[in-house]
């Protein structure tokens, strides 16, 4: 009857091993690829996060005062169809300044709205959507964060 028990007790205690290697091994798996997911989604981001955009004062050859949008890349490779959306005025439809190809290594300016020049201050962020050298949109706010933007 004793040798019954003892058998039981080391089967049950071989099956509880059995199971907690199991769920051991799962959750390491289950890790293993939320770390690939993370390595996945921080390669995608490289290029993204190398981008800025801003408005800034800027003096003409004349001497005249300009505001202007600066574009940075500072990644070893293009952005294209390169947009900084313009906040509507009123009643007016919402639009935006496109800019198109920004080159690795370049900052590219455009005119910034002249009405804007009456409430400048200081060099401050503004919004930029574009798309990566591998196709993704991405889109950076005004205070600096980065999303991917839908496809649509």
């Amino acid at each position: 009857m004793d040798s019954d028990w003892v058998g039981a007790g080391a089967d049950a205690f071989a099956a509880v091993g059995t199971v907690g290697a199991f769920i051991v091994g799962f959750v390491l798996l289950r890790r293993e690829h939320r770390r690939e997911a993370d390595r996945a989604e921080d390669e995608q981001r490289s290029q993204a996060e190398r981008i800025s955009a801003w408005v800034e004062l800027t003096r003409k050859v004349d001497g005249s005062r300009e505001l202007a949008f600066h574009i940075h890349n500072a990644s070893d490779m293009p952005i294209y169809e390169v947009e900084i959306p313009l906040p509507a005025l009123g009643d007016e439809e919402a639009g935006s300044e496109f800019v198109g190809l920004v080159p690795p290594s370049r900052t590219v300016q455009r005119p910034a709205p002249a009405e804007w020049l009456r409430t400048y201050v200081e060099p401050e962020p503004v919004q930029l959507e574009f798309l990566d050298s591998a196709g993704r949109r991405w889109s950076r706010d005004e205070q600096g964060s980065l999303a991917r933007a839908d496809a649509s």
